[in-house]
């Protein structure tokens, strides 16, 4: 399927990256595509992969019109990064994992077309993700690759991904196998982080409340400690006005130790 050309021949080749086509056919397929492309573009950040949406994936060097715009593609082995299209003989791998979210309007393309040629490329996964539930019994339905052929995926697992898919409303929870730890999506990340910042100032608030307490327990033992200081320095001083008194009695020739 894929043709080679001389150098000279395939500079003058113009590869379009827009087609002037909508991303999607409905804010519900948008949301999906869009929050399945984040959610995956973070918990691949620091892996030698790069995840794509919506971008023309052309597999056919020399022949620009042999290309599909696959929702979202993860492709490992590759630099990170975003690019406008993705040319197979250039980067030199095929996506791993591909989402479609499809509708009934897309079924034929999705199921027959789409399937077919990512079988042919080599994709070893291709799920369709259906977000308003309109032909995909419960919504989402994968294939795996085994050997040149697409089976249908019943463990609800991406092997590629190391992941467990769950339809939750009209977007696809992702799960770590190995915890169970959901990957959050942006909302959730907002919301995680709100709630994180709120902690963070109940802490604060809490240290800042034992300080002022250890503060007024400092004070009040200081006060104490004056008030103690202040008794001893009266009972001092009584003590030296009674011994002022005693010597004055002893100056007049009377025994103080008989005054009662």
């Amino acid at each position: 399927m894929t043709a080679t050309l001389p150098v000279s021949v395939e500079s003058e080749i113009f590869y379009p990256s827009a087609d002037g086509q909508p991303v999607a056919e409905t804010y519900d397929h948008l949301y999906a595509l869009l929050t399945t492309l984040e959610v995956l573009k973070q918990y691949l950040a620091n892996r030698q992969a790069t995840v794509l949406g919506n971008q023309f994936l052309y597999y056919a060097q020399g022949f620009p019109k042999l290309r599909v715009a696959p929702d979202v593609m993860v492709i490992f082995d590759v630099a990170p990064g975003g690019r406008d299209n993705y040319k197979v003989w250039e980067e030199g791998q095929v996506p791993t994992v591909i989402f479609e979210m499809t509708s009934f309007g897309t079924k034929g393309q999705d199921e027959i077309f789409k399937k077919t040629l990512y079988e042919q490329l080599g994709v070893k996964e291709y799920w369709l993700f259906d977000p308003k539930g309109e032909w995909v019994e419960q919504q989402l339905r994968g294939y795996r690759l085994r050997g040149e052929i697409y089976e249908p995926i019943q463990d609800g697992r991406s092997e590629p991904l190391q992941l467990r898919l769950v339809v939750e409303g009209r977007l696809i929870g992702f799960y770590l196998e190995d915890t169970g730890e959901k990957l959050l999506i942006p909302d959730e990340l907002v919301e995680a982080l709100r709630q994180e910042i709120l902690a963070r100032q109940q802490a604060e608030e809490l240290v800042e409340q034992e300080r002022q307490r250890a503060e007024q327990e400092r004070q009040r033992a200081e006060q104490e400690r004056q008030r103690a200081e202040q008794e001893r320095q009266r009972a001092e001083q009584a003590e030296l006005q009674i011994e002022k008194l005693k010597a004055r009695l002893r100056s007049l020739n009377l025994d103080p130790d008989t005054i009662e």
